[in-house]
């Protein structure tokens, strides 16, 4: 599992979440990635284009849901820790991180 995390992580920060934010966070990347698999069945099965790509809409939604819940959590618990510890550093990391989302 390290060897996972250290190729998926940018930086050596890590985030210790709630039992109820950690659950709510999968469940929704376990119903996304159920809708990708339906995706893949789909194209196996030479569905119509069209259903194809209303089914992918639904996927870039669940994905930037998923990514305003984890904006919002991070901005309430990481980014307002920092600013009451006296790091400001971490607006500027907020915003890159925006600019970057923004694309």
């Amino acid at each position: 599992m390290d060897e996972i995390n250290e190729t998926l992580c940018c930086c050596n920060k890590y985030k210790e979440r709630v039992d109820s934010e950690k659950k709510d966070l999968m469940n929704r990347l376990k119903r996304i990635e159920g809708q990708v698999r339906g995706i893949e069945s789909m194209l196996e099965k030479d569905a119509y284009c069209t259903d194809i790509l209303i089914q992918v809409s639904a996927v870039v939604s669940a994905l930037n849901s998923f990514n305003k819940v984890l904006l919002g959590n991070h901005v309430k618990t990481c980014v307002a820790d920092n600013i009451r510890a006296g790091n400001d550093e971490i607006i500027d990391e907020l915003v890159a991180t925006l600019q970057k989302l923004m694309k």
